[in-house]
């Protein structure tokens, strides 16, 4: 029986690692969610990065990057980090260097498990087959906000526990996960109405960005399951 648990934080990923376990990372406002729009509008891979001075060197050299801070565009920057940047016209047959405040720390700190994949609402039962195809127990990984706990991804989470309890493969005795599952259970009958409540949506409002958030939060739009193989992300 595999077993599912989900992890609240990436600050506290290590005291769930589990090298035998594929690992889904969740930053569901906006990064998860922006890398599968990437992906669903041709790019050809992402490097994602957690340090904002390495995404510099590879800009040197002649590589777009995607970056915010606090969710705000770094000047910097080609691009900032809603799923609307990430257009065919701008990212199409590209290679991109990603930097975001949690989320691309979140990949790199899942490094070493059998199987990192990106989730997000739009790629949710995709990367939920994905998971159930390993095979062994899963992790799913909030971001989280700055090494606290939020409610989108845990809704996500949620989300996906769901489906793989379905699966007669699957248990668990995680209470985050059936937190997260109760979580789920609260929102999902009005998720747009419910999201209303979470702190990313206040920030993302206030600086001009809540345009992203019906994309962020639509389920299964997409079937692309972006996975990273240690160096960068690809389908």
């Amino acid at each position: 029986m595999n077993k599912i648990e989900v992890c609240f934080t990436l600050e506290n990923f290590e005291t769930f690692r589990n090298t035998n376990a594929a690992v889904i990372v969740v930053d569901v406002l906006r990064a998860t969610s922006s890398i599968c729009a990437a992906f669903v509008n041709g790019v050809n891979k992402i490097i994602p990065v957690a340090d904002f001075s390495e995404a510099l060197k590879y800009r040197a050299n002649g590589y777009l990057v995607a970056s915010e801070k606090d969710g705000i565009k770094r000047p910097e920057a080609d691009f900032g980090n809603s799923p609307h940047n990430f257009s065919k016209e701008n990212i199409c047959g590209k290679d991109l260097v990603y930097c975001t405040t949690n989320g691309t720390r979140a990949i790199h700190a899942a490094a070493g498990c059998n199987g990192i994949a990106i989730g997000s609402f739009p790629n949710l039962t995709a990367v939920t087959n994905w998971a159930i195809s390993k095979n062994c127990d899963v992790i799913i990984m909030c971001s989280g906000w700055k090494g606290r706990f939020n409610l989108e991804d845990t809704l996500f989470a949620g989300a996906i526990c769901e489906q793989l309890l379905n699966n007669a493969n699957y248990s668990t005795i995680c209470d985050s996960a059936i937190a997260s599952v109760d979580l789920w259970n609260l929102a999902k009958g009005n998720l747009s109405e419910y999201i209303k409540k979470v702190a990313q949506y206040t920030r993302l409002n206030k600086n001009g960005n809540g345009d992203c958030i019906e994309y962020c939060i639509s389920t299964d739009t997409t079937d692309v399951v972006p996975v990273f193989n240690g160096e960068y992300l690809t389908l």
